[in-house]
Parts: C-alpha cells; sequence; structure tokens
C-alpha cells in the first residue's frame, strides 16, 4: 500500500467528522512508506503529521522523537527481513536442496523478506555509520544462518562460508540491480540454482513441491487482494 493510499484509508475512518485515532501502526506505516518511496530524510514528524492530519502531540503519545521512530524502523526491518532468513535457514531439511529451497521462499515472498524496505535501509546506511554498522551485522547474522545451515550438510568450514556468502550476496544483487522478471521464470531455473548453490541435483520431487507452495501463495494473495 502506498503512503497516498494509507492515508486514504485513515480518511475513510474518520467519516464525514473529519475525527479519527491516528494509532501507533498508523505512524509507523506511513513512516516504513515513506522511508521506502522517499528516503530517510522525508520521515519527519512535521511532515507525516500534515499526511495523516494530525498534530505533532499524536506522534509523541507513542514516540519518544524522531530518533526513537527512526529506531523503531531499524527494528522492524530487523525483525522481519532478517528474522525469516535466519528461520527459514533453520528449519530441518533432509537435504541441503530443501535447506536452500526454504531460504529460496525469502527471495520469492515479500511477507517473509521485503525487498524494496532492504533497498531503503541500505540507502540510509550511506548516510550513517551507526545505520551502516547494523546493516553490516544484519548481513553477517544472514550469511552465519545460511553457512550453518551448509555445515550441518557436511559442508567444510571454508565451503560452507563461501557457499553461504554467494547464495546471499547473489540475491541481494540482484535486488540492487533491479532485476525484475516473472515468478515463472525464476521457478523454472529453480534445479539449475540449486545445483549452482550447493553441487548437487535436487531430489525427486523438491522443486516441483516449492513450486506448488509458491504458486498457492501467491494465488491466496491475488485472491485477497480482489
Amino acid at each position: 500500500m502506498s503512503s497516498d493510499s494509507s492515508v486514504a484509508e485513515i480518511a475513510r475512518r474518520s467519516g464525514s467528522s473529519g475525527n479519527t485515532k491516528v494509532t501507533r501502526e498508523d505512524w509507523m506505516k506511513l513512516a516504513l512508506e515513506t522511508l521506502v518511496s522517499e528516503g530517510v530524510e522525508a520521515v519527519r514528524v512535521l511532515t507525516l503529521g500534515q499526511k495523516l492530519n494530525v498534530s505533532r502531540s499524536s506522534f509523541y503519545w507513542y514516540f519518544k522523537s524522531r530518533q526513537d521512530l527512526l529506531d523503531q524502523l531499524l527494528n522492524h526491518w530487523r525483525d522481519n527481513n532478517t528474522r525469516f532468513i535466519l528461520t527459514q535457514a533453520a528449519r530441518p531439511a533432509a537435504s541441503i536442496t530443501q535447506g536452500v529451497l526454504n531460504v529460496f521462499e525469502c527471495w520469492l515472498d515479500e511477507s517473509l523478506f521485503d525487498p524494496l524496505l532492504d533497498f531503503a535501509v541500505r540507502a540510509w546506511s550511506r548516510q550513517s555509520v551507526k545505520v551502516h554498522r547494523i546493516v553490516k551485522d544484519e548481513d553477517d547474522a544472514r550469511v552465519e544462518a545460511i553457512r550453518a545451515m551448509f555445515s550441518r550438510h557436511g559442508y567444510g568450514d571454508t565451503e560452507a562460508f563461501v557457499r553461504a556468502r554467494v547464495l546471499y550476496f547473489t540475491q541481494i544483487g540482484y535486488y540492487s540491480l533491479e532485476i525484475v522478471e516473472p515468478v515463472s521464470n525464476r521457478l523454472s531455473l529453480t534445479a539449475a540454482y540449486l545445483l549452482t548453490h550447493t553441487g548437487k541435483a535436487p531430489h525427486d520431487g523438491e522443486v516441483e513441491a516449492f513450486a506448488e507452495k509458491i504458486r498457492q501463495r501467491n494465488s491466496r494473495r491475488a485472491h485477497i487482494k480482489r
């Protein structure tokens, strides 16, 4: 949802009276959307308040300061984008190819990993030493989770580390280059990606089950949007 549609939704809730209670979630949602669409410099209390048609006192009911809001945005990014990569990499898997497919779910499901938010935070990190350090720590944690996955499946220390870096940074580069292609194209190359990342061919049925899971998930989302 864009920031304009978020504001429209709040206006709808207010009805003809023009009165509505703007929640912490409203502030956070608009701040996140502004961060993604306009960058961190546009995330200002006065500007957000004007868009929400409320006074700054509403903001200070939920947040101590603009810095507190920015910290909460970083926490949201960490709790979503990093947490799900760690969770997916740690899922039990009968084979390394299934383990990698678990991680691949993050790249094909924006509820598990929001690439636009990740890109926005990386842009922010180029303006802030503190945020740059946080992004590096999160990248390290993500790579470590994937490395541990390879290690559990018998890869040596160096090979597990290198394969984890290649798998993770290839995907981040994919987002940074803003490559856009149909999901069907990506799914058709799944077996080749698995062989490249693991050195092993997928087991019978793994790719098919993965593709069906993604198709069903996308179908449910499309139905909800309608």
